[in-house]
């Protein structure tokens, strides 16, 4: 009988796993099994608060589980790589947390694995599969604001803890690894193109040494996109696309919410040259289930991913030039 659902396994009790694993759990393509910590206490108190039925005392006795088909990797960013290679070595396929690495040449030695490997790895960017943004993406295809032009954005909130992992610049802390990657991602996802060359203008905590505030350009070949963000300003996430003909405006385009509907806002010119503007609503679902379940889908049937790794060394790659920017203070090609 052909396998009708992935098992996973959480290497990790990570707070993101309050967003994350009770929709992983009901999806239907998916089922979690368990979670594991180096902390056995852990493990125990998160299984029991999921409805896990299994709390591994450590990261090896999970992927030690015959049954485990899939693990999903919540750690710090400094961990990424050396977990997700020991799971594909341990025969598992991985969803692992953004960033995929702390640079490029990290998903290129993930692709190396996977293709030795046989399984399937991907960054859990779970925008990417919002249907809020499969819509912003089709509208922009069929030319619903003219030719694209330019792209705005910015995602910002405010946390100064010493001890939160953001802050922390030997793990990987920073905002441009934390939400940054997020306008990169949709960008070249709405575009569906990659930029040619990066400018920035980073400013770093003077305590923290982590990157704080940040402005980018990306230069698209023919669409300007800027954003900003920030780990130390008020909260703010919003993204907008502006055609020759109109305006796309993503009301919440990260943190999608799971208890309400999502809306993105059209305005278009009209034939006497004003503008008409109409919001288009999509039901509640919730981002993180629906990311996971696309990828079981992909697992199962063999078919193509979502995100595929070769699309997350490209994310690194202008991360990676974002970074040497704000230190050269030049354009950087990618």
């Amino acid at each position: 009988m052909a396998k009708d659902e992935i098992v996973w396994g959480v290497l990790g009790a990570a707070k993101i796993n309050d967003k994350v694993v009770p929709p992983m759990h009901r999806a239907p393509k998916c089922r979690v099994k368990g979670i594991a910590s180096r902390q056995p206490e852990k493990a125990r108190e998160a299984a029991a608060k999921y409805g896990l039925a299994v709390a591994y005392d450590s990261y090896e006795a999970l992927l030690a589980d015959p049954e485990i088909d899939a693990v999903y990797i919540p750690l710090p960013n400094h961990l990424h790589l050396e977990w997700a290679l020991k799971s594909v070595e341990a025969g598992k396929h991985v969803l692992c947390e953004k960033p995929i690495g702390l640079n490029a040449e990290q998903a290129e030695r993930l692709i190396t694995a996977r293709n030795k490997s046989g399984c399937y790895i991907q960054e859990a960017f779970m925008v990417r599969t919002h249907p809020q943004w499969l819509k912003v993406r089709a509208l922009i295809e069929e030319g619903a604001i003219g030719e694209l032009r330019a792209i705005s954005g910015g995602f910002t909130y405010f946390n100064t803890d010493a001890n939160n992992i953001r802050n922390k610049h030997d793990i990987g802390g920073g905002g441009l690894l934390d939400i940054g990657c997020y306008p990169i991602t949709t960008s070249r996802f709405v575009t569906g193109s990659e930029p040619q060359r990066v400018v920035s203008l980073i400013e770093r905590d003077p305590a923290f040494k982590v990157d704080r505030v940040g402005s980018v350009l990306m230069d698209f070949d023919g669409v300007q996109a800027s954003f900003f963000y920030s780990t130390q300003l008020h909260p703010y996430q919003r993204m907008q696309f502006h055609g020759t003909t109109g305006r796309i405006e993503v009301e919440i385009p990260f943190n999608a919410p799971n208890d309400r509907p999502t809306r993105v806002l059209v305005s278009e010119r009209t034939a006497d040259g004003s503008s008409a503007e109409r919001w288009l609503e999509f039901p509640i679902c919730d981002q993180y289930g629906v990311a996971a379940n696309v990828f079981a889908e992909a697992i199962l049937s063999g078919g193509r991913q979502a995100v595929p790794l070769e699309d997350a060394r490209l994310n690194m790659r202008v991360i990676d030039a974002v970074f040497r920017s704000a230190q050269s203070g030049a354009w950087e090609t990618i």
